[in-house]
Parts: C-alpha cells; structure tokens; sequence
C-alpha cells in the first residue's frame, strides 16, 4: 500500500469513557414497573418517559457503557462517537425532535452549529453543497442546476407531504390492530401514491436530470440503501431532517445518554451496563420479567425490548413462543441494513491548526450508486463507491478544552459482513494477524481517500484503528453487524407488525425497527413506545408536558437531586 507516513498503530485498550452504573444482582432496587433491554436512543427515550409518568423502570445494557449507536470511546489519548455524527431538527426552531431532547435530558443536553454547508457531495472532481434553510438550499443548488429550481422547490413540497403522512403513520402504531383496516384505508385517501415507492423514481418523476438526482439522493448512507433500493418515506424523513441545518451534542456524543440518565434515576430506576439478558420469561402469553446471564431473574409486568426484533424474536423470547405468534414468519418478510467499517483517526494538531471544517463529505465514485455499490459488495477490491468523512473534533466547540493540542476524523464506508465473518468467534482485540492485515488495507484505501480531498493531512496522522462489522456486532449485539436496524425498502414500511405493541401482553418494542432509522427516528420510536405503554389519557398528558418544554418544579428538584446523589 502506499506510504502516508503515519505511525504504526498500536494494539487496542479498552476505552475508559463508561455512561451508566456497571450491574451487579446486589444493586437492584426493585420491584420495578418496567424493564428496558438496550440502552439505545429508542430504550431511554421510552425509560425516561415512563420515568417522567412516574414509573420505576430499568435499562438492561449489555455494552460496557450506556448510549447504543449514541455511545462514545476514547483511546490513545482521543475520544470519537460511534454514531452520532450530525443531528437535525435540533436549532431553535421548536421542533418535536428538540422537544423530546429538551425533555428527556432535562435541558442539559445543548447543541453546537455545523457549518452553513453541512454536507458536501463529491462526484469525482466535482462538488455540491447542501445548505442550511429552504432558500439556501435551493438557491445553492440552482447555481449548479438554474433550469432546475422549480425542479427543487417541487421536491422539498414532496418533503413537506412526506412528513405530514408519517402523523398518520404514527397514530396508526399506536391505535388497536383492529382500527388498522381503518386507518390504512384513511391513509390511502390522504397520502399519495408516490409516497412509498422508491427513491429514485420518485425522483424520476420529478426530474430526468441524473446528476441532480445523484445530488439530492446524496446522503443515502444515512439509511444505508441506494435510491433505487430505499424508500421515499426514508429518504424524505432524513432529508427534511437536515434541511434547516446539522448539529452536534456539545461535550460530544456520551453526552446524550449523560443527561437522559439523571431523569430515569429521579423516579428511582437505574441504566445498568455490563448487563446481558438472556431470555425474556413469559407465563402463558405475558411476560413476567427477565433472566439474566448471571442467572438472576428480574420481574416486572413490562418489558421493552431495544434489541431489534431479529434479537427478540429470534434469541431473547423462546422459540416456541415466537413460532406460536407468528414472530419467526413475520422475520423473513424483513432484512437487516448494511454493514460498515469505520476508519477512527486521531491527529496531534487542533482541528482549528489542521483547518478541518464543520461540514460532513460525503465522496463518491461515480453518480451510479447502485452499480458501484453493488460491485463493490461483490468485490472489494473495487474502488470503495462511498466513503463518508466526519470532523467530530472539529464540529464539538468543547473539544480542544477536553483534548487540548488534539483533533480527530472518522471515515465511514459500506462493507459485507461476509468479509469478516470467519472472525466472529475470536475475541474482540485478539482476533489474529489475517484479521489485522485485512483492517489495515482498508485501513489505508479509506487514507487515502481522505487525502484525495485533504492533502495537507498526509503524514498528520498518529493513530488509527478500524472497526468493523464485528466490532458492530460485539458492543452493538446487531446479529449481522448492521447499522440501522432494518432495511428501509417500501417493503419495510407495509409491515404492520412493526409497532411498539407486540402480541405478548407486556411485551412492547422501542428503537430503530418500530418507526425509522437514526438517532431521531429511534427517539420518535421510543417516544411512540412509552405512548402506546401509558395509553391515550396518560401519554396525552405527558406529551402536553413534553411540547410544553419546560420541566415541572417538581421535576427538576427531583433532576437536581438525582444528580448530586450520583456525583
């Protein structure tokens, strides 16, 4: 492989950034109303609401440390996010998604700006910008397309009506099964029949103008599916998401599950980490608790699975129990999403020193995302058609205060997770010298894409490592590796199974898989979860608190209190 004239990297540690209190069978405080599997965005969302109603209830972790995808790690002196690379929907527009974030943590979760451009599509040599605000947007890309505005304008109406149906969606989750006839049929009326059909010939109706296409399906890894695969609802969903610009937790990713936590503690629950569930205990056809790996059980008339539904259907709730509702059937009409590596760097230098900016790029090979990637998974030896860089050190305002003299970059890209399954069975840091050499020469492809946009980089480097679809699969428990859960195909979103009520009476879904992808989409779910557990009266009136955003006195004392008592 080339030269970048970075340094050897070194065997990995164990980060020592740890969010939550580690379990131990002495340290439960029960009788507990509800307990919580995975402690994602989708679970705490769900435990702090129902904490909010007065419920006592704990989260399940089985990582190290508390956050799911929105969890962070530090080693060799650095700290990265796993997942949370940029959040819309959280500036001071009063948007759901921001009200949820100010209830759930208090308040004392806060937002830094990205740049104006907060994504850059590379094609080649050529480059687009996605700006902040409707009139940024479409007057940036009307400078690269000016036959086109109309064209764009068009399309961000499309986005506007995509999000106004996932309302109906949503009331649809959360009514009876069977009110659904009903409500589909009301859907039916309302949304357009465009609404769920791919991405790429939604577009396809609305322009012939492939590069432009290619520009505004750009952000397609957010999902994970290229647009002829994914569906409109999610491509509109992230789109609309980011429009008025992205943003990134002040103090960095650990800081979402930092501030949710002292709301789950003020009604006397608890996040435990280092906590493995191994089964779900039912009686008959109600759940009665949990089993843990250390053999205690843990009772409770409520359990809320954050796993996905491939881990709870098919390894949390006993098989018979799963074939017996239709769960083990319901699985095959569903896949899981893509796998990725993910290239964490860490430079010497401040981001301010290496002039790294605020803005996510996003580099592809060609506009035929379909075709590259599709060669790509069956050859890796082909060019890598996406590459994804992000500036973490760059985009938190507190970094240099907590990493003084130091910057970092991640680079994510699409993988299979074939490549690296001969592995699964070796443990994590000693997997052998093959699986090394194979990290490090998609270690170096992914530099050198980096430097291709970057030069003045080459040779900055001090440390990298990769990780990799076991990495996802071990401190994330997704059986494949994946990153968003479920695959986002018109298919998924005609699963009417998908909800946070199940057929198990106490067994209810949060996360990921009950409502769409991402950091927000998962929290919507959660929010979703907690809504259909409290019912119509009570979750109405926790909701009115929620957009109400402003906490009770009541429960900020207890906020306040929970987190002197903690330290």
């Amino acid at each position: 492989m080339t030269d970048t004239g970075n340094k050897k990297r070194s065997a990995p540690k164990p980060s020592r950034l740890r969010i939550g209190r580690r379990y131990r069978a002495s340290r439960l405080d029960g009788p507990y109303d509800a307990l919580v599997i995975g402690s994602g965005i989708g679970g705490l969302t769900t435990a702090a609401m129902l904490s909010a109603a007065g419920k006592k209830v704990v989260v399940l972790e089985q990582h190290y440390t508390a956050g799911g995808y929105t969890h962070a790690y530090d080693r060799n002196g650095y700290e990265w996010d796993v997942g949370v690379h940029y959040i819309g929907d959280v500036g001071e527009h009063p948007t759901m998604t921001r009200r949820i974030f100010d209830f759930i943590s208090n308040h004392q979760l806060h937002w830094a700006p990205m740049d104006d451009t907060y994504d850059r599509i590379c094609i080649g040599e050529a480059q687009f910008d996605l700006r902040a605000g409707r009139r940024a947007f479409v007057d940036a890309l009307a400078k690269d397309f000016p036959d086109e505005r109309e064209t764009i304008e068009r399309y961000l109406l499309y986005l506007d009506t995509v999000a106004k149906s996932m309302r109906r969606l949503a009331i649809e989750k959360l009514l009876p099964s069977w009110c659904g006839p009903a409500v589909r049929l009301w859907r039916k009326l309302r949304d357009p029949a465009w609404l769920n059909k791919t991405t790429r010939e939604v577009l396809n109706s609305l322009t012939r103008n492939e590069k432009l296409i290619a520009i505004l399906t750009g952000q397609w890894g957010d999902n994970g599916m290229p647009p002829a695969q994914s569906s409109f609802i999610i491509h509109a969903l992230i789109a609309k998401h980011y429009l008025y610009g992205g943003y990134y937790p002040v103090g960095g990713a650990s800081k979402i599950a930092e501030t949710i936590i002292p709301r789950i503690q003020a009604g006397g629950g608890e996040v435990f980490t280092y906590a493995t569930v191994e089964t779900i205990l039912l009686e008959g056809d109600r759940v009665r608790g949990v089993r843990m790996a250390d053999g205690t059980e843990i009772e409770a008339p409520l359990v809320i699975s954050g796993a996905g539904v491939f881990n709870t259907f098919a390894r949390l709730l006993p098989q018979s129990a799963s074939e017996r509702m239709g769960y083990l059937h319901r699985l095959k009409s569903v896949k899981p999403s893509m796998a990725h590596i993910c290239l964490y760097i860490g430079l010497e230098k401040t981001a301010e020193e290496l002039q790294l900016p605020k803005t996510n790029y996003w580099i592809y090979t060609s506009e035929h995302y379909e075709r590259d990637m599709y060669d790509f998974l069956e050859d890796s030896s082909r060019e890598i058609p996406l590459t994804y860089i992000s500036f973490p050190s760059a985009k938190d305002p507190t970094f240099a205060q907590r990493y003084p003299g130091r910057a970092t970059i991640e680079i994510v890209a699409p993988a299979n997770y074939e490549w690296f399954a001969q592995w699964r069975d070796k443990p994590w840091g000693k997997r052998g010298d093959d699986y090394e050499a194979l990290k490090e020469i998609f270690s170096q492809r992914l530099l050198e894409s980096l430097f291709q946009k970057f030069p003045h980089l080459r040779g900055q480097i001090d440390y990298y490592e990769l990780s990799t679809p076991l990495s996802s699969e071990y401190f994330c428990f997704y059986p494949r590796g994946e990153i968003y859960g479920l695959d986002h195909d018109p298919s998924r979103f005609e699963q009417r199974w998908l909800r946070p009520k199940t057929r198990l009476k106490g067994l209810y879904l949060t996360g990921q898989d009950v409502m769409s992808c991402g950091v927000a989409g998962a929290m919507i779910s959660g929010t979703l979860t907690a809504q259909s557990i409290l019912g119509w009266r009570k979750g109405a009136k926790l909701m009115r608190r929620v957009l109400g955003n402003t906490p009770s006195v009541t429960d900020a004392k207890r906020v306040e209190g929970s987190i002197k008592a903690t330290g």
